[in-house]
């Protein structure tokens, strides 16, 4: 009995050591599109929770705030607000759903044809450089209308110390260290902005210690969800990613028990759960999946333990008063890097699949989806409107479907 609780509180501490691993990429996501970070540490514990009932409990994986989604979210709560952005992740969530089932009657080859990697490295490419304009506005103090917050000179050195020391952590940082480099870059511009005299930490002050997270309920618009429903697309192959990591660490095949059927199920019903209370869609996190290599913890109920943490810890409303305290050239250095990162997971997609970009068909597939995407073209009939991201994903699906491969084009010639 003894031996069994010692057992528990272990597997609890290094629960806690989990979420540690994950908290930095988990509270940045609603950092960046002025969320409400408790709510998103709910949504993360209780999505996570979830996830383990419809896998019954035997992947070690925690999910949270997905940075897929970051760009349009930003876009989406500028355009339609809050509620009717939280609408359209809910949808994308049941995207998520739908596809489950689909890969549960037919087999995963199906996704895959719809959606090759010379249609996917391009949309990651274009989430990546679409919102590259606001990460450097950020990081020279303005506002997205331009407005001066801090003094450009001072705003820069806070902004490059973040992302210099966020840099060199993830290339010199050993063991855990390693695994928290924007932690690091995030503490390290805080510290210089409080040497520089940039902070306000009145709302911390105000704040009182515990709680309820502020939930906010979606609404449901049309514009908002065809606008952000394509970018599930990229979640989705990174899921398969994710499961496979974990597999190869594990020496477990998740991809057949449970299935990438039920894991996709269990991240599509956390997203939808987690954008009803006002969180952002949760995706599986691949900086745990690193520390359980590291740790070797192979063991699920850790993962129900980091859970429950930060459950606890979203009731803690001092923590999300420190984390809006946070100056905008901190978050700016470190988002210049993030969007960077996620173009580069783009192009490496795209390198990865060993096809020629030169060939007519992949040319244009690839070229259509980066200029639509990022050149803000925009599809218009009546009410309805279709642009961005969202446009440049449908763009590659449908250009991937209707135009003939080069064999057939050769055979038509002869």
């Amino acid at each position: 009995m003894q031996t069994d609780y010692a057992f528990r509180l272990k597997d609890a501490a290094i629960g806690m050591q989990m979420l540690c691993v994950a908290f930095g990429a988990l509270v940045l996501v609603p950092l960046l599109t002025g969320m409400n970070s408790n709510v998103a540490l709910f949504t993360a514990g209780v999505g996570t929770l979830l996830f383990q009932v419809i896998t019954k409990g035997s992947v070690p994986i925690f999910l949270a705030s997905s940075f897929a989604f970051i760009a349009p979210i930003i876009y989406g709560i500028q355009t339609w607000g809050l509620p009717a952005t939280l609408g359209a992740t809910a949808i994308s969530g049941l995207v998520y759903v739908l596809i489950s089932f689909v890969i549960r009657f037919r087999g995963t080859e199906c996704i895959l044809r719809l959606l090759p990697p010379i249609v996917t490295g391009p949309v990651i490419i274009v989430i990546g450089l679409v919102l590259a304009p606001v990460g450097v506005n950020m990081a020279l103090g303005k506002a997205g209308d331009g407005t001066v917050i801090v003094p450009e000179q001072t705003a820069l050195i806070i902004s490059m110390t973040s992302l210099a020391v966020t840099v060199l952590v993830s290339l010199l940082g050993r063991g855990w260290l390693r695994l928290i480099p924007i932690l690091c870059g995030i503490l390290a511009g805080c510290l210089c902005s409080f040497a520089l005299g940039v902070h306000d930490f009145s709302k911390v002050a105000e704040s009182p210690w515990f709680a309820m997270p502020a939930f906010v309920f979606p609404e449901f618009q049309w514009e908002a969800m065809l606008f952000i429903i394509p970018v599930t697309l990229a979640p989705v192959i990174e899921h398969f990613g994710d499961v496979i990591a974990i597999s190869s660490v594990t020496g477990k095949d998740y991809l057949k028990e449970p299935g990438i059927k039920n894991t996709m199920l269990g991240d599509g019903l956390a997203t939808m759960l987690a954008s009803f209370l006002g969180g952002p869609p949760n995706t599986t996190y691949s900086e745990v999946t690193g520390a359980v290599a590291l740790t070797r913890a192979f063991n699920p109920g850790i993962m129900t333990w980091a859970a429950i943490c930060a459950i606890i810890l979203s009731f803690v409303a001092k923590i999300g008063a420190v984390l809006s305290c946070i100056p905008m050239p901190v978050m700016g250095g470190i988002m210049i890097l993030l969007f960077g990162a996620i173009m580069v997971v783009g192009l490496n997609t795209l390198v990865r699949a060993q096809q020629d970009l030169m060939e007519a068909r992949n040319l244009a597939i690839v070229a259509l989806i980066i200029i639509f995407g990022v050149g803000g073209m925009t599809f218009t009939i009546g009410s309805f409107r279709l642009g961005g991201i969202g446009l440049a994903a449908v763009t590659g699906v449908l250009l991937n479907l209707i135009l003939p491969h080069d064999k057939l084009i050769k055979k038509v010639r002869k």
